[in-house]
């Protein structure tokens, strides 16, 4: 059974056979940790081995779904790339035998798009915003999330989430099969609890385990192969003066300058 007494920068609630997971830190948006990270992934594998738990539905407190990195966590990479961050692990959620359903309450980008996509289905609000953001702060679609995004919603339409960095709404993250509902933002959670609940009293257990393992052997070994060059990739990029434009700009909430051209990112930003 998932103890509830979790930290309050993430909640649970069990409903029965449904486990609602909260993140919680809505005055930054609920932005990402790398602390709050570990604890979500560990509450999901827990969830995964607990028979108690059938689906697992998750959200965000607030008006956020998850805001990506947190703006202290960028900043410390700045100042020392080598420190520790979101590593490979942040794709846990990606190996779980149990239907993951994300209530996508509101804005959802960068890491908090990428934990959006490693969710089964998405359920999301009309009025989100929903983005990739990497081209904004200067480094690349992490942990697989090109491979990923482009199996979802197709390879046109990967492309001008990830190049262009363009916010889309609800209703057009339904069209591009991003999300499989788009609903006012009151009914959001509402949505997805209904969606999980109709798994937990519809489908087998062993039949929903089966069928997610079957998806996983069609696109792991390539997903991995794109996860292992978007990690190589990032390393570099966090050792760049992009990256570090990229998070005073968004810090100090204006367009970011980037100087260079090409494939260098030492090249300096005037």
């Amino acid at each position: 059974m998932i103890d509830p007494r979790t930290s309050g920068d993430v909640l649970c609630e069990q409903q029965g056979g449904l486990l609602v997971v909260t993140l919680n830190r809505p005055e930054s948006l609920n932005s990402l940790t790398v602390e709050m990270d570990e604890l979500y992934r560990a509450i999901l594998v827990e969830a995964d081995r607990d028979p108690d738990v059938r689906t697992i539905v998750v959200t965000g407190a607030g008006r956020a779904f998850c805001a990506g990195a947190s703006v202290p966590a960028l900043e410390a990479l700045v100042d020392d790339p080598d420190r520790r961050h979101f590593g490979p692990e942040f794709h846990a959620p990606l190996l779980i035998d149990k239907p993951v359903v994300a209530a996508i309450n509101g804005g959802c980008v960068g890491l908090g798009l990428v934990a959006a996509l490693f969710c089964d289905v998405r359920i999301v609000a009309d009025e989100a915003k929903i983005g990739t953001a990497f081209a904004q702060r200067g480094v690349v679609a992490e942990h697989g999330s090109a491979f990923l995004l482009s199996r979802i919603v197709g390879d046109g339409n990967a492309r001008d989430l990830l190049l262009s960095a363009r916010l889309i709404r609800g209703p057009e993250a339904v069209r591009m099969g991003l999300a499989t509902a788009s609903v006012p933002r009151e009914q959001v959670l509402a949505e997805a609890v209904g969606y999980a609940e109709r798994m937990v009293t519809m489908c087998a257990p062993w039949s929903l385990a089966m069928m997610k393992r079957q998806l996983r052997a069609g696109f792991l070994e390539a997903y991995d192969r794109d996860a292992v060059i978007a990690a190589e990739y990032l390393e570099e990029a966090f050792r760049g003066p992009a990256f570090a434009e990229g998070v005073r700009s968004y810090q100090q909430k204006r367009d970011p300058v980037f100087g260079g051209v090409g494939l260098d990112p030492a090249q300096p930003t005037p």
